[in-house]
Order: C-alpha cells, then structure tokens, then sequence
C-alpha cells in the first residue's frame, strides 16, 4: 500500500490535525487517570519506582508514536482506530481512498 504519494488537500490537513490532536487529548488523559489512581495506591519506595518505570516507557511509546508526518498518517491513523482513541467517522471528510486504506489497515 503506497502512502508516500499521498497528497492532502486543506480540508483534509485541517481534518487530519484535528483528529490527531483529539486522540492524543484522549490518550494523555487516559494516561493522567491511571497516573492519579496508581498514585493514590503507592505504599513503598518501590510503587514509586514501578510508577517511575511505567511513566517512562508510555513517554517513549506516545512521543514515538505521535508523529503528524503526512506519509505516515493513514498508519496512525489505523493504529489509533485500532487502540480506541481514534473513530473512523472522526475521519469522514477525508477521501475516499484514504479512508479506505485506513479501514484496511485496522484490519490487519
């Protein structure tokens, strides 16, 4: 599936930016919630540390996740449909082909 090519009109940027902003607002307070339930349970020095650890690989995973490069987006676009951040109808205004590559792409 080539997406390299892919052009996007403004409309589709401006759709596109928002649905990626809206899923990251998702994720993050997703991400805030545990944080504060799993703060409220710390009992040892080494609930800290497991907290620690767990917040540092989430950092790692959604900084490199999160990368709004046009070539890339039909994949997280896929992927966050997929993780529940995301719905497909989010995504309605844009193309036709575009949105059928994504709805391909959460099937794999």
């Amino acid at each position: 599936m080539q997406v390299s090519n892919t052009e996007w009109s403004t409309t589709e940027q401006t759709v596109a930016k928002a649905a990626f902003e809206k899923a990251y607002e998702r994720e993050i307070n997703a991400l805030i919630e545990k944080v504060r339930h799993q703060s409220s349970t710390l009992t040892t020095l080494e609930d800290l540390w497991r907290l620690h650890d767990f917040l540092s690989a989430k950092r790692h995973e959604i900084d490199g996740k999160y990368d709004y490069s046009y070539p890339m987006l039909l994949f997280l676009f896929a992927d966050l449909i997929k993780d529940g951040w995301l719905h497909i109808d989010e995504l309605k205004s844009l193309d036709q082909d575009k949105l059928a590559k994504i709805a391909a792409l959460t099937r794999l």
